[in-house]
Parts: structure tokens; C-alpha cells; sequence
């Protein structure tokens, strides 16, 4: 497939994220209740009565006079994206009471007016409170069937005959890269090169970029976001060629191979309907954000440096 479309994933915050305690608090926490295991069950209902009595019907553990409810450890459980076992159950039930009594310690030692800790609730006010305006001002025209089909016909019809596996060496002036070019004629590896010299994409791969066609004759505009004279340069090169001289463009001197070449594979529209249909309805959404930054400048004084 000679096209790549860009699906932007949107990712939440989830409950357990990130807890850096993490395994200490599965290894310690078992020791510690084995350290202080009453010593009969008569005794444990006795300790349960003196915090509060037995715990509710969906609590799974009290820290304290807090208790900690099954949907809690079921959306922390949800969050680790690993399979539901007990042994899990139990480790995210004490990583939860772990941080119950961080929680609780902080707030006896009042940790919650500490500056940085006030400046942590603002912004993750200000976060949420943005969430949720835009998620009820933010309407997105909704893709449609034939708005999926349109755009894969689109892309489609910008494929040539054939298409090209690239290797690209991008460097800031005319004489390194004539010292590229150099250094290629003396049979120096393209790819140790573009580690060395490349400032352009794919260098830490060896200047190594994804398959790419064009119908030609290269029409401005039908360049799969390439630029124009480095589009006409590759369709000019044979499987193996590397361009004789750098390719200008802007301020950026280019150094082209074609490491493949074979006749345009285009998926069926079924295969990639689904991504196409995620990419529209990112831009869609980037569309309706922006009118709303626009609509709210109309009525705000903003004053820049």
C-alpha cells in the first residue's frame, strides 16, 4: 500500500496509570499484613468492628475509616490492560490501599496546601473543565459512507504505474552533501551515511522511508505530500539508483536511492475503510475545534508580544 494514512489516537488518563510504587507496594504490602495477621478470626471481626464493622457489600478493603469499593479495583484492574487473574486482583487491591494511605498521611501532614500540590489541582481543574466544554461545544460533521469511499478513490487516483521503496539523505548545505555524494561514488554503505549525515527523515534508520507512488507525469498537488522536485527526481531513478546530484529544495539538499521498485499494490477498499473513516474524522474534528477558537476570538481581546 502506497499510502499511509494518519489516525491521531486521543488517549485518557486512566485511574492507575502510573503508580511508581507499584512494585514495592505488591511485594511489601502481603509481608506487612502477614507481620500483623491477627491472631484468630475472632479477633479480625473484632479489629473490623472497631474501624467502622464489617465492610460494605461492595467495598473490597477499608484503609482506615476509607473504603475502597469493587468498582474502584475493577476500573484499576481495566486500566493495566492485562488478563484478570486473581493474583493481579490482589496485587491492584494493595497498590489501591498503598495509595489510600499515601493519601491519608499527605492529608494529616496538610500536603494539600502545599504550593505545587495547589498548583496541581488548578491545572487538572483547568484540564477537566476544558474536557468538558469542549466535548459539548466541539461538533464534528459526522463521515459518511460515500465521504470514506470519495476519499479512497481520491488516493487511488493519485497512484502511478509503479511504486518506489526510498532511502533519503537530507543535509543543511551544498558542500556536505557533495561530500555525500562523494563518499557514495567511493562505495562508502547509503545507509552508514545517512546516520552520519542526515538531518532528514528516517535518519536513525538509515535514511530508510515508507513506499511511496505518483501518477505521472508528476502533476503540483498529486505528490503524496512530497515536494515536487523531489517527487520528479525518484520516478526517475532505476531500482538501485542514487541521484548523481543533490536535489534543492528550500534551504535542504537531498540525496535520493530507490531501494525497491515494483508495480502499485493498492489495497481493496474494505481493507483499509476503517482507517480512512478514523483519519476523516480526525481532520473533521480538528475542523470544528478550530472554528470554535475562532468563534471565541471574535468576542475575546488578545494582545501578543
Amino acid at each position: 500500500m502506497t499510502y499511509r494514512p494518519l489516525v491521531v489516537r486521543v488517549r485518557y488518563a486512566t485511574l492507575v496509570a502510573t503508580l511508581v510504587t507499584a512494585g514495592l507496594v505488591a511485594g511489601v504490602l502481603p509481608a506487612a499484613h502477614a507481620a500483623n495477621r491477627p491472631a484468630t478470626k475472632h479477633s479480625t471481626d473484632k479489629v473490623a468492628e472497631a474501624i467502622g464493622g464489617a465492610l460494605p457489600a461492595n467495598g473490597v478493603a477499608r484503609v482506615n475509616n476509607v473504603v475502597i469499593t469493587q468498582d474502584q479495583l475493577d476500573q484499576a484492574m481495566r486500566a493495566t490492560n492485562a488478563p484478570d487473574t486473581p493474583a493481579l486482583r490482589t496485587s491492584i487491591k494493595n497498590q489501591l490501599i498503598a495509595r489510600e494511605l499515601f493519601r491519608q498521611a499527605a492529608e494529616k501532614q496538610h500536603y494539600e496546601s502545599r504550593p505545587q500540590v495547589v498548583a496541581a489541582i488548578e491545572q487538572a481543574k483547568t484540564a477537566a473543565m476544558t474536557a468538558a466544554y469542549l466535548r459539548d461545544q466541539v461538533k464534528p460533521v459526522p463521515v459518511t459512507d460515500a465521504d470514506v469511499k470519495s476519499k479512497y478513490d481520491a488516493i487511488v487516483g493519485t497512484l502511478g504505474e509503479s511504486e518506489y521503496k526510498p532511502s533519503a539523505i537530507a543535509v543543511k548545505d551544498a558542500d556536505t552533501a557533495q561530500t555525500v555524494l562523494t563518499q557514495l561514488k567511493k562505495g562508502t554503505d547509503f545507509s552508514q551515511l545517512a546516520k552520519q549525515y542526515s538531518q532528514g527523515p528516517g535518519a536513525a534508520q538509515g535514511g530508510a522511508l515508507n513506499w511511496i507512488s505518483f501518477k505521472t507525469p508528476i502533476q503540483p498537488g498529486n505528490t503524496q505530500n512530497w515536494p515536487q522536485p523531489l517527487a520528479e527526481a525518484l520516478v526517475k531513478l532505476p531500482q538501485g539508483g542514487v541521484s548523481s546530484a543533490p536535489v534543492q529544495v528550500g534551504d535542504v539538499y537531498w540525496i535520493l536511492r530507490v531501494d525497491e521498485k515494483r508495480p502499485t499494490q493498492i489495497p481493496q477498499y474494505d481493507q483499509i475503510k476503517d482507517a480512512l473513516r478514523k483519519q476523516l474524522e480526525q481532520v473533521a474534528l480538528e475542523k470544528a475545534t478550530a472554528q470554535v477558537v475562532v468563534d471565541l476570538m471574535k468576542n475575546a481581546r488578545i494582545q501578543q508580544q
